[in-house]
Order: structure tokens, then sequence, then C-alpha cells
């Protein structure tokens, strides 16, 4: 029954549980509908895990709240840390298991769970394509003016994804004065 120290009882610890068995199933059920396209709701996690209804709302509450748990959970798992000797060598390394472990469909949905990304009929980012409109008319009278532009994807990855990352996982940075160093990166 339990470990016999000094005189006293203590219980013996299972591994794991039947709690750590309920999370596991359910975190298993919300990757799966997630993935595949499904809207995650507490009826379905619960009837994809085996575990009741009631169950998931005591603990977790409502989907919302279970949802982010879980996708912080998936997105923030330790990654192998290189140490070739090389800072170059050693953020590549990083940087590409990186943008693979994230680019993985399973990763893609957890992260726009988290984000609460709504899509177009074409899949794209409403907030995104809005954003892309909006810089390609900048650049259209930049070029009208005869102007050097770089891309528009150059700019949505060098100023607009920063100042994204900085306000989604609350970084420093995105404010008007990191907004005008990123501006003067691409066009220096």
């Amino acid at each position: 029954m339990g470990n016999m120290t000094s005189g006293t009882v203590t219980p013996a610890k299972r591994p794991g549980g039947r709690s750590a068995r309920v999370r596991e199933a359910v975190y298993a059920a919300v990757a799966t509908l997630l993935s595949q396209a499904e809207e995650p709701t507490i009826p379905a996690i619960a009837a994809r895990a085996g575990v009741n209804p009631t169950s998931v709302y005591r603990r977790w509450g409502d989907v919302d709240a279970l949802v982010e748990e879980v996708a912080v959970a998936v997105l923030t798992e330790d990654a192998p840390i290189p140490d070739t000797g090389s800072l170059r060598a050693d953020l590549t390394i990083w940087a590409q298991f990186l943008a693979t472990d994230i680019s993985r469909p399973e990763r893609v949905a957890f992260l726009r769970a988290l984000v609460g990304s709504l899509r177009d009929e074409d899949g794209k980012g409403k907030c995104t394509a809005n954003r892309e409109v909006q810089i390609a008319q900048i650049l259209g009278h930049a070029r009208a003016r005869g102007d050097a532009t770089p891309e528009v994807e150059q700019v949505m990855d060098q100023v607009v994804a920063p100042l994204y990352y900085a306000v989604l996982f609350e970084r420093d940075g995105a404010d008007r004065a990191h907004a005008q160093i990123l501006v003067e990166r691409l066009l220096p």
C-alpha cells in the first residue's frame, strides 16, 4: 500500500494515475479534432477521449480554456539546443528545427487555435490579407514615385511578423519606436 519509513506510512505514488490518463486522452482528442479542422466542443472532446463531459467541464470549465491549455503545452515543448561551437550554426540548426516543428499540421492547428485566426474561403488569414493589401498600396505609391521597393512578403516578414509576435507573446517591441527600427532595417 505505502512505503514504510521511520514508522510512518506514506501513500505510494502512482505514475501518472487516472488524472494523467484523462488529461492525456483529452489532449489527444483536442489534437485530433483540431488536426481534422473540426470544431472542438466539450461533448465531442469527451466522446473522443472516452470520458464524461462533466469531467471535462469540471476540470477545464470551457472549451476555450481547454484548447488554450493544450495548445500552450504542445507549442512550448522542449526543443534540442545545439552547441556546435558556432553561433551561426547553432541558431541555424535551432531555427530549422523550430520551422520544421511548428510547420507540422498538428502544430499549425494548435497555433491557429491559440491565435484564433479567422480564415476566408481561400484559407488566408483575414488579418494577413488586409495587411498585404495595405502594404501593396503603400509600395504601389512608392513605385509610382520611382522609388525602389521591397516585395510585400519582405515587409510582412521583417516588419509585420515581428510586431504581431511581440503582441502575441507579450514581448517588448510592439511599439512605435520598434516599428520604426524594423522599417529602418528593411530599408537601410
